[in-house]
Formats: C-alpha cells, sequence, structure tokens
C-alpha cells in the first residue's frame, strides 16, 4: 500500500498511531460538533510540538476534557483550570487549557445562531486558507494559520489531507459533499 509521504516517512514507532489517524480519521467530514471541537483542541495543543505526542495523549485529553462535550467545557471554572494544568497526560499550557474553555463558549454561541458549529463552517465554504486564518483569528482564540489550516484540512474543509497516489484520497473525496469539492481539487 501506497501512503501519504509523510506516513511513509515517519520511524517505525510512530507510524501505528499515525496509520490509524490517517486511514480512518485525517480528511474525512466530521458531521459532530463535539468531534469537531475534539479536534480543534487537539490541533491548537499540538502548537509546538508533534502530531504523535498529540496522537498518543488523545485519550487522556478525552478524559481530561470531559469526552469534548462542549457544554461542559464551556462551564469549567477555576478549578477546572488548575486540574488540566496539574494533568501530565495533556498538554498543561495555560493559554491553551483557557482557548479551550473560552473556544467552547464560542461555539455554544455559534450553535445558538446557526444551529451548529458544523453548520457555521458550511456556511462560511469555500473559503481560501487566508480568509478562512481571518476569520479564525477574529472568532477564535490560538487559532493561528497552521493550526487553522490543520484543522481544516483534518475534517475535509480544505484541501491537502492526502497524496493523489495514497489509497485513501479516494475514500476521503468520496466522502465529502459535493459542495466542498471542485472538479480538480487535490486533498
Amino acid at each position: 500500500m501506497s501512503y501519504c509521504t509523510f506516513v511513509q516517512s515517519l520511524a517505525k514507532g510512530d507510524q501505528p498511531e499515525h496509520r490509524n489517524y490517517h486511514d480512518n480519521q485525517y480528511g474525512f467530514p466530521i458531521a459532530d460538533d463535539d468531534e469537531l471541537f475534539c479536534r480543534l483542541v487537539l490541533e491548537i495543543n499540538q502548537a509546538g510540538l508533534s502530531w504523535t505526542t498529540i496522537l498518543r495523549k488523545e485519550k487522556t485529553f478525552r478524559k481530561a476534557y470531559s469526552n469534548f462535550n462542549i457544554r461542559k467545557v464551556a462551564t469549567y471554572g477555576d478549578k477546572d483550570v488548575e486540574r488540566l494544568l496539574s494533568d501530565a497526560g495533556i498538554i498543561r499550557n495555560k493559554l491553551k487549557v483557557n482557548a479551550a474553555i473560552e473556544n467552547a463558549k464560542t461555539i455554544l454561541q455559534l450553535q445558538k445562531e446557526h444551529g451548529s458549529f458544523k453548520n457555521w463552517l458550511d456556511k462560511q465554504h469555500p473559503m481560501s486558507r487566508q480568509e478562512w486564518t481571518a476569520l479564525f483569528k477574529k472568532t477564535f482564540r490560538f487559532t493561528g494559520g497552521e493550526i487553522v489550516n490543520e484543522f481544516l484540512m483534518s475534517a475535509g474543509y480544505l484541501p491537502g489531507s492526502h497524496d493523489e497516489a495514497c489509497p485513501i484520497y479516494k475514500k476521503v473525496l468520496k466522502a465529502r459533499p459535493a459542495w466542498t469539492q471542485s472538479a480538480k481539487q487535490k486533498l
């Protein structure tokens, strides 16, 4: 099987987590708001670190952040922040922890206005990477260009998630709604 160049370049010990993510999640559309929030939080936490680190900590992130239940995370207070900052199973960065909580609050507002976080994302599409980044910087916390790019690629909104020779490329393309694709758009 000819995987994407990135997956093939990984050290043997890093491949299992990446292959599972690559084959079953990366680039596939996400319909559930809590899972979209999960992906956003994980991408924010990856900043400055390897994606392998984040993949290995995903289960502890889920436990620490109430399985990424947006409503629960939006209610987190000072005790929750302290709990998260002392949890060695996640990334203990105050800016990233606070961003997760504030972004949950923002998503609740978007859900109220648009029915869901996914609806809000869908209504923005299609936009260029630069337009998406500007929108995310205006709307969310701790969302620079690389974080926004990876979040949107991983959730199927932007191209670039898979090489055309990769067997997953066609699966992702087939799973994406027609309106997210153009005839020559690469994943």
